[in-house]
């Protein structure tokens, strides 16, 4: 592959973005269609021979390898309308899939996980076990009741996972699957037992 990267370079400067280098992968773009687009970042006259000898790969293979990365929706043949009509590669798919990847990845980077969550709360950096333990209440509680739980924890003044655990085994237990849910159990045990008041008539008390 590099090679092949190499002798194109060698014809000629083409500009190819980072981001197609680093996620060609992820959109599904095998190594031999990369070096086709790479080809035609710098061409993008649909000419199959002149694509076939200038990469110095079979015609039928061209013609496969344009086909599948049609069928991916990373790009299609357009017409230009003239004179004479003229067939030329449309890369603008491909533009756009990569525009949306960097957004995606721009996202990601923003985006708090339980993991900060906890650490700001914590104001320390978790070990590597309690890492481990948080992972594990992932696989078995929503994420949305393990942050409720951490901020019962630090609403009672306590901040260790342990205290935490004990919190999310008596909810599972109970049922508890949302803060609706928290606050109908608090008031079960904060409602004060109605004092019983006796019928006594004192007025005819007999002596």
């Amino acid at each position: 592959m590099t090679g092949k990267i190499i002798e194109i370079l060698k014809e000629g400067h083409i500009v190819i973005p980072k981001i197609l280098l680093q996620n060609y992968k992820k959109l599904k773009i095998t190594d031999k269609e990369l070096i086709v687009l790479i080809y035609l970042l710098g061409n993008n006259e649909f000419d199959p021979e002149k694509i076939s000898n200038d990469l110095n790969i079979k015609l039928t293979d061209i013609l496969k390898l344009i086909d599948s990365l049609t069928n991916k929706d990373i790009l299609k043949i357009s017409v230009k309308s003239g004179k004479v009509c003229e067939e030329y590669i449309n890369l603008d798919e491909l533009y756009n899939k990569l525009a949306l990847t960097m957004i995606n990845e721009k996202q990601e980077e923003n985006k708090t996980t339980i993991y900060d969550i906890f650490e700001k709360e914590f104001g320390r950096t978790l070990s590597p076990t309690e890492y481990e333990i948080i992972g594990a209440w992932q696989d078995n509680y929503p994420e949305n009741l393990i942050t409720l739980a951490l901020k019962e924890a630090i609403y009672n003044g306590v901040k260790n996972l342990r205290y935490i655990d004990r919190i999310l085994t008596e909810w599972h237990s109970k049922g508890i699957q949302t803060e609706s849910d928290i606050k109908k159990e608090r008031e079960k045990h904060t409602k004060k037992p109605k004092k019983e008041v006796f019928d006594y008539d004192w007025l005819n008390e007999n002596d």
